[in-house]
């Protein structure tokens, strides 16, 4: 696993915006080399404020959209098109104003989808819909996403993977339902840190005063049971892109010596 690397941007607007900008790079690199690009989205407002600072890139139109895959990390298991889906508001802030080809868009199954209430079922489906589209050179239960992105949250979680909970002690699986979630709702569907670390980059995204804690925890060798941000890592690179507020209680020593 890789060691984080440190980006500090003046405020959250920027972040959004170089982020988005970075992306973009990542994106067309990928597709340039490979001829394909996969990328997981996050929600959550970090996420969802780099994917409409995407939207507004001047670069946007240098992505071959159709060429992209899309998943998710983590999902509130609630209706279809509920308005607190992370999928509900990633298409309200991009996805339905690009061209992407709607077979590779790949949601996490609702509530009212064919699995019911049923979220471990749900769960299981999507690992199987996972383990479909991984290329047998990946000998991984999960394609090998180009980047994959975390928004963390102020108690370290990150996807659904929250504190001291089972999901984030899983070390087979790839996909979990989660129970008992701290924060509504309370069940949930999410990736694994085991498919978490799959992924050729792993991107946390963490803005304002209220993550700046978590942050710290996360970056001090906290471990990954009490601090899940802390065990999200990709095989060639984690990149913890932060404002200046979530950056305000980091050691010294871990603030990066140049940052936009």
């Amino acid at each position: 696993m890789s060691t984080p690397q440190l980006v500090v941007h003046r405020d959250k607007e920027l972040m959004a915006q170089a982020a988005a900008a970075r992306l973009i790079t990542k994106i067309v690199d990928a597709q340039a080399s490979r001829g394909n690009a996969s990328i997981v989205l996050t929600g959550g407002r970090n996420g969802n404020g780099l994917l409409a600072a995407l939207s507004s890139a001047p670069a946007r139109d240098a992505v071959d959209w159709a060429r992209l895959d899309l998943w998710w990390g983590d999902e509130r298991f609630l209706p279809e098109g509920d308005p607190d889906r992370n999928d509900t508001q990633a298409r309200a802030a991009l996805l339905d104003s690009v061209p992407l080809d709607p077979a590779r868009v790949h949601p996490m199954p609702a509530s009212d989808g064919p699995y019911g209430s049923d979220v471990d079922a749900a769960a299981e489906a999507y690992a199987v819909e996972l383990a479909k589209a991984s290329a047998p050179e990946n000998h991984a239960a999960v394609p090998a996403f180009d980047v994959l992105m975390l928004g963390v949250g102020p108690d370290t979680h990150v996807a659904s993977l929250f504190p001291e909970l089972p999901a984030v002690r899983e070390t087979e699986r790839t996909v979990v339902g989660v129970h008992g979630a701290p924060k509504p709702p309370p069940t949930r569907i999410s990736l694994t840190l085991p498919a978490i670390r799959s992924a050729r980059e792993v991107w946390l995204l963490a803005a304002g005063e209220d993550k700046a804690e978590a942050a710290a925890i996360a970056l001090s060798g906290a471990g990954e049971v009490q601090a899940p941000a802390a065990g999200a890592q990709g095989r060639s690179r984690t990149l913890w892109l932060l404002d200046a507020a979530a950056a305000s209680q980091l050691p010294r020593e871990l603030y990066p010596a140049a940052s936009a």
